[in-house]
């Protein structure tokens, strides 16, 4: 069989890590490529729950069309808390999900697969792709300094190998290019700390061995956020390629504002309101909330605040009374759009790595709260390598740690400095993915990995 070196008749498996934020960046990315190239198909692989999520309301291009795949969830399964519990299940479902899938596909478009493009977690999607003589790209949808800290696991392994993890805590990693301020209690769980023999940090692990033979890794961020991460990264991969933020790169409607937080926030003076959102992975503990709703009532400070799942229920009786005049609480906000809302002045987020592109794109300073992941290390880049915002010490909101760092963000010099990096880092970003910068060739290059193939 043989395809002409043309997107005439090419087919792109793509592959998703259906959990937490992961779909969302590679839909978007796939959007923009199969816009592009009109004529190559679209096959998106996702479980149902996923698929009915992304593709339930949305008009999308004639070439993109989702396939769901098994879950791997016994009947009847009841979460017990922990994220990581359906991913594991899924986790051993693959790859036999996926190559099921992918047969029906195959079979109804009636095209072979001319490439994969999959997220960087699922690393057996380039065995896929090997097997099937085609090019694999991996999409990164955490940060680059993420991957690099991933990348050198087996060195940071053997670097600690005789240490416990309570006597190299505090340690920096010297030894890897532009990870110097990061410390191992920085690390996401998988690389020193946690079940080492379980599923996902397995997962993990064969990827950052696996990635370095990808016709091309890609990654929502751009060259000059870290040119010390991106010469590293590029030294380690065939084809490594920025092609974010992708939050300034999507060309479709603006999200839906259905609560009406736009035209709240036109009402605010600009840098004054306090933006929370804590992702849609974790709630807050319920220790928190209360610390938080008095921080936000004694600072003063307008605030819009999404809540997610019972949270709302947790927040103190007169709160919401007594702040109505300044305080909007909301179930969804269109984030991106708020970020760049001239009147957002402060981001209380959970750090992940979405959420800081965004808040990159729209000039606003951070006070990060994570909990688990790659969050750790990208507060500690976004406090103490750009100097952007403030990681909350105690490493659970307390009202008077709370309360301080709004100040200092909000109001004075301290605040002013962080606004002023952040807006640096904004017009690198803007001008990464302008006509000629290195987003906008990055992404070039990635087309044409879709589009010509020989098989």
């Amino acid at each position: 069989m043989s395809v002409n070196n043309t997107i005439e008749g090419g087919h792109v498996a793509v592959i998703a890590f259906p959990f937490t934020s992961h779909v969302g960046p590679l839909l978007g990315l796939v959007k923009r490529l199969a816009a592009e190239a009109p004529e190559v198909m679209f096959s998106f692989f996702a479980t149902h729950r996923s698929n009915k999520a992304n593709f339930s309301d949305e008009e999308f291009l004639h070439n993109i069309r989702p396939f769901d795949v098994e879950d791997g969830l016994p009947e009847g399964f009841i979460p017990k808390g922990h994220p990581q519990e359906p991913v594991e299940l899924f986790l051993k479902a693959t790859p036999n999900n996926f190559k099921k899938s992918i047969e029906v596909a195959v079979s109804e478009i009636g095209r072979e697969v001319t490439c994969v493009l999959s997220d960087a977690f699922l690393w057996i999607c380039g065995k896929m792709a090997e097997e099937k003589g085609v090019p694999w790209i991996a999409l990164i949808t955490g940060g680059p300094f993420a991957l690099t800290a991933h990348l050198y696991t087996d060195v940071i392994r053997q670097t600690f190998a005789d240490k416990s993890l309570e006597e190299c805590e505090e340690e920096p990693l010297k030894f890897i290019p532009g990870l110097s301020s990061v410390l191992v209690k920085d690390l996401p769980e998988g690389i020193l700390s946690g079940n080492l023999e379980s599923e996902f940090p397995k997962m993990l692990h064969n990827m950052s061995r696996m990635l370095p033979k990808a016709t091309a890794v890609c990654v929502n961020s751009f060259e000059e956020i870290d040119p010390t991460v991106t010469n590293v990264l590029k030294s380690n991969f065939k084809k490594f390629l920025c092609v974010g933020p992708l939050s300034l790169t999507m060309s479709s409607q603006p999200a839906s504002d259905e609560y009406d937080c736009l035209p709240w926030l036109d009402k605010y003076k600009p840098a004054s309101v306090v933006y929370i959102s804590f992702g849609s992975v974790i709630p807050l503990p319920p220790s928190e909330v209360i610390p938080l709703t008095e921080a936000l009532e004694e600072s003063g400070f307008p605030f819009l605040w999404s809540v997610r799942g019972n949270t709302k229920e947790l927040i103190p009786k007169g709160f919401l009374e007594r702040t109505a005049e300044r305080g909007k609480i909301v179930p969804w906000t269109p984030q991106t759009q708020v970020l760049a809302h001239e009147s957002v002045g402060a981001f209380v987020t959970h750090s992940g790595w979405k959420s800081i592109c965004e808040s990159i794109a729209g000039g606003v300073p951070m006070i990060c709260r994570p909990f688990f992941g790659d969050q750790a290390l990208n507060t500690r880049i976004v406090e103490d390598v750009w100097g952007i915002g403030f990681g909350i010490k105690s490493g659970a909101i307390a009202k008077y740690e709370m309360l301080s760092v709004l100040e200092r963000t909000l109001v004075g010099e301290e605040g002013k400095k962080r606004r002023n990096k952040i807006g640096k880092l904004k017009g690198l970003a803007e001008m990464a993915v302008e006509s000629g910068g290195s987003s906008t060739e990055n992404f070039k290059t990635l087309l044409e990995i879709v589009t010509s193939v020989n098989i």
